[in-house]
């Protein structure tokens, strides 16, 4: 599968933990490649016996499956692969009255991934966002539009997203690894202060 559109409870609260996002990060990097958990845990340099119980879970909410197995010194070893190139949350689960705890815990685990990955990569030389690299790209900023600007920037940035999720990956010898993390809201005014009349109601 290309792209899976998240729309249940079971699988939000399964990418609600950003040590079962790296997991699936892996998996989704090494595909058509299976993967075995102690694989997974030396690419993020973590105890395998740590990583099994997460595994599981993204398991049985199908965003992984077991691809083959194998004999490894008398004991069967199961080696993954992620069901999906991608993921993107459904916009009627941030609708009101929809599963708001849940989707919160999945954007901020992904936010928090996104920052310690960021964090390692860059401490560690990997990362030149320098003006002569021209390889990344930072923006943060809090703006006023009008309903009309922010319905076309909302617009031309599915727009650029959809065209890059539809683009095969290259695999040729030069090919980079990137990371896109992409976020807009708008935030409502604050409700009005209650009046006499219905505070004391």
């Amino acid at each position: 599968m290309k792209e899976r559109e998240v729309t249940d409870v079971a699988t939000l609260k399964a990418l609600a933990d950003p040590l079962r996002l790296a997991v699936l990060g892996v998996l989704m990097k090494r595909d058509p490649e299976p993967v075995s958990v102690k694989e997974v845990a030396a690419e993020l340099d973590e105890a395998p016996t740590k990583l099994y119980r997460h595994v599981k879970q993204l398991e049985q909410t199908g965003l992984v499956y077991v691809a083959e197995t194998r004999l490894v010194s008398g004991i069967v070893e199961s080696r993954y692969r992620s069901a999906q190139q991608s993921l993107r949350l459904s916009p009627q689960v941030f609708a009101e009255g929809g599963e708001q705890p849940a989707v919160l815990e999945a954007v901020l685990a992904a936010m928090d991934l996104v920052r310690s990955e960021f964090q390692r990569h860059f401490l560690s030389g990997r990362i030149d966002m320098s003006p002569e690299k021209r390889t990344g790209k930072f923006a943060h900023a809090t703006l006023r539009l009008s309903p009309e600007r922010l319905r076309r920037l909302r617009e031309r940035m599915n727009e650029a997203l959809d065209e890059a999720f539809a683009e095969e990956d290259h695999t040729g010898p030069d090919a980079v690894e990137v990371t896109l993390f992409a976020l807009l809201y708008a935030v409502d005014p604050p409700a009005e202060e209650q009046g006499p009349e219905e505070e004391q109601g």
